[in-house]
């Protein structure tokens, strides 16, 4: 049944956390006339590790017209320029490098820099070309200033946000609920599927029956409807992403608060550090094919420092991989149970809010029907497909040697076509940036995320000459730059007095 204005009279989220409730406040404030209730369990615990962001999050809280001011406080969260990646490469001078996001001071005055001198190097010409030289937000962060400029600087920085994801989803819950989302605590015993193949209603453990036109899936990684009652096929990812655990405990927060998340490579994964206003929320992420849980707890712990502490360490299983379906029939899945990446880039709310925002554009432009459900469901498994490539490439140009899992890591060729034509323009083409954009290989990254990961690997030829370089012009290029970008830095507030305000 739809309304006279296209759109479903009544939805049912099943599951809460971050993703049900990020659902519950796009629904119900861009369809008034829809009635929207969620069920939750009480059952079901939540790990509230500190989480991060990409920009995109930024974007959900501008449709929903909420400030950082508003929310920040409450989840704890801080602001994030982005991730340095420590000792995921063992070659000279490259073995931390930063990320950022996107600032159009970046665009503007220091990318067209970054790519002639990457590309010299790449021909072979000793040129400085690490990543961290030529961007606003990498001295923004060395330097502990938060993303945000004085109004009287007239470029912007794009930035994403460490949080605590319990607290997120308490802030969004109550959001929704003044939005006039109905809440129902309960645990779902049954799922009833009509003939026609499509959900009548969830029955919950009391034996209430949850009708509704709609369905949100936001179980988790249970998928209860649509994996398990529509029986939409899981394609699984772990041929080329070989984490499938992690540990994850806090720590004291540091004197100085970090603005970006780190992620250290350890012997057999990576460890994640993100500073949260009172602890830091720590992570390690790895495969439990080379090491057992006991064995990462031990070596998160010794990472941290906090090997005879008694700080309990929590454990976690991971399924990687997406659905080939995130919407079918009258149901769409959001979250874990559509699918997940490992969160190297930390795009779990990305790809939650993308598909919340299309799944809407597509049911509006189809007048409440499927029309656009097969484009829909191709738009949000190329980003699926597009960030996997992205964190695989991370593992495969890896410079480490110390262990079986970072060689198996470096020799798996179970890559994408796509993924290996990057990797091959990359140590052939002339232009990388140009033929990126000529062969449409940027997928879910910008060629200038491309370059920065692999730039910041130092994945350029070994055999470097001096020859036909003037070092000297080079130099004063490298200067100025470093210059212009320090200027531009006494435009922006330390993090902790940023916070403050």
């Amino acid at each position: 049944m739809l309304n006279n204005d296209g759109t479903p009279k009544k939805i049912v989220i099943v599951g809460g956390g971050t993703a049900g409730w990020m659902a519950a406040n796009l629904l119900a404030c861009k369809w008034k006339n829809t009635d929207i209730c969620l069920v939750e369990s009480k059952e079901i615990g939540i790990i509230g590790v500190g989480e991060g962001s990409t920009p995109h999050l930024k974007l959900f809280f501008d449709a929903l017209d909420i400030m950082d001011s508003e929310w920040m406080p409450h989840c704890n969260a801080t602001y994030k320029n982005g991730i340095t990646f420590d000792k995921w490469s063992t070659n000279k001078g490259f073995e931390s490098y930063f990320h950022p996001f996107a600032a159009q001071t970046d665009d503007v005055f220091t990318v067209p820099l970054f790519y002639k001198n990457i590309q010299a190097r790449m021909q072979g010409y000793n040129v400085d070309a690490h990543p961290d030289k030529y961007f606003l937000e990498s001295y923004l962060s060395k330097n502990n200033l938060g993303p945000l400029p004085a109004e009287s600087f007239p470029f912007g920085v794009a930035y994403g946000y460490h949080f605590d994801s319990a607290l997120l989803g308490q802030f969004l819950a109550e959001k929704a609920e003044n939005l006039g989302v109905k809440r129902i605590y309960g645990h779902v015993a049954n799922v009833i599927v009509k003939n026609d193949g499509k959900l009548s209603a969830v029955k919950l453990k009391d034996g209430t029956a949850l009708e509704a036109d709609f369905f949100i899936d936001c179980s988790g990684f249970n998928s209860l409807l649509m994996q398990k009652a529509l029986k939409v096929n899981f394609k699984s990812f772990k041929d080329n992403l070989l984490n499938d655990a992690a540990v994850v405990m806090p720590s004291e927060i540091s004197q100085v608060l970090p603005v970006e998340t780190k992620s250290t490579a350890l012997s057999n994964g990576w460890a994640w550090q993100i500073p949260l206003r009172n602890r830091f929320g720590n992570g390690y992420v790895y495969s439990s094919d080379y090491i057992n849980s006991d064995q990462a707890e031990t070596e998160l712990r010794q990472h941290l420092g906090l090997l005879d502490c008694d700080i309990e360490a929590k454990h976690l299983k991971m399924k990687v991989g997406r659905v080939e379906k995130h919407w079918h029939k009258n149901c769409l899945a959001v979250g874990l149970s559509q699918g997940f990446i490992e969160p190297l880039e930390a795009t779990a709310l990305g790809l939650t809010f993308n598909t919340i925002s299309q799944f809407i554009q597509c049911f509006e432009e189809g007048k409440g029907t499927n029309k656009f459900e097969d484009v829909f469901n191709k738009e949000i498994n190329d980003k699926f497909d597009g960030i996997r490539d992205y964190v695989v490439c991370h593992y495969k140009v890896n410079q480490r040697t110390d262990s079986d899992y970072w060689r198996d890591n470096a020799a798996n060729n179970n890559i994408s076509e796509s993924l290996n034509r990057i990797i091959t323009l990359w140590n052939n083409s002339q232009d990388f940036i140009g033929d990126m954009y000529k062969y449409k290989l940027s997928g879910s990254y910008h060629p200038k995320s491309w370059a920065c990961l692999l730039a910041g690997y130092g994945v350029f030829p070994k055999n470097i000459t001096t020859q036909s370089v003037d070092y000297s012009a080079h130099q004063q290029e490298l200067e100025a730059l470093s210059d212009f970008i320090r200027r531009c830095a006494l435009n922006f507030k330390d993090h902790s007095k940023l916070l403050t305000v």
